[in-house]
């Protein structure tokens, strides 16, 4: 991808990872689209920003989504960059029937809503030239969270997903999953302060020095954070791993 020029739409954008990043994308000379369920949030994202531009989306609502990309498109021609970034992380207990809307939620707006926006702009974007898709995972992709379980499978679906996306489109569209470690934002209560979460700012910074780094951005943009999740199967420490990372999330959460 290259560094500026673009025009992009983040998903999610109007808080935690999504406003990190367009400040940042924003900052380097693009014009930055930014969607969510909350315009007000979207509003105060923007604000003194002249190239940012937010639009209202329900991520959760098919017809939604495509009255949303026509409406981008039509507004924004030069459109070529998609950050699918919106999601919802839940805590679903695995040992006791439970009412299912939570799961039900978390796939539709972490599956199907990049899939079907995805689906909506991918004619448009085959069209522009130095076209992108950046699909939001998780190191939860990898190595689960037995709390998240939902959350966890609709990550690595879509790492999956991506995997495929980016094989379709070889050579027309570039396709790049970025997975996230732990961060410091409000995916869930308390998690803004959560120790040993990284920081949001440290982690976007990370980020967009990968992601401008000279030679091209890498296929899958992975801070020193989450390496420790992705490669945990390749290295041989899958077992380990799952239950290191379940023990500190655990105490995390207590405030240990």
């Amino acid at each position: 991808m290259k560094r500026n020029g673009n025009t992009i739409l983040i998903t999610g954008g109007g808080s935690g990872i999504g406003e990190a990043l367009a400040h940042r994308l924003h900052d380097l000379g693009n014009t930055v689209i930014i969607a969510g369920r909350r315009l007000e949030a979207l509003q105060a994202a923007a604000e003194g920003r002249e190239n940012i531009h937010p639009i209202a989306l329900d991520i959760e609502n098919g017809a939604a989504i495509e009255a949303f990309a026509a409406r981008a498109v039509a507004e924004h021609p030069a459109l070529n960059v998609l950050v699918n970034n919106a999601g919802i992380m839940r805590f679903e207990p695995l040992d006791t029937q439970r009412d299912l809307a939570d799961a039900e939620a978390t796939i539709t707006t972490n599956l199907l809503g990049p899939i079907r926006l995805t689906n909506a702009l991918i004619e448009h974007l085959c069209a522009q030239e130095d076209a992108a898709i950046v699909n939001v995972t998780s190191g939860l992709a990898f190595v689960p969270l037995v709390a998240t379980p939902t959350y966890n499978a609709t990550k690595a679906a879509i790492h999956s997903y991506t995997v495929s996306l980016r094989q379709a489109l070889q050579g027309r569209v570039e396709v790049v999953e970025l997975a996230p470690p732990a961060v410091q934002t409000g995916l869930t209560p308390g998690q803004e302060n959560r120790p040993g979460y990284q920081p949001l700012d440290e982690f976007a910074d990370e980020v967009i020095a990968l992601w401008t780094q000279a030679g091209g951005t890498p296929p899958e943009i992975l801070v020193e954070r989450v390496r420790f999740l992705r490669n945990a199967e390749a290295e041989g420490r899958f077992d380990e791993t799952l239950v290191q990372l379940n023990e500190f999330a655990r105490k995390a959460r207590e405030g240990q």
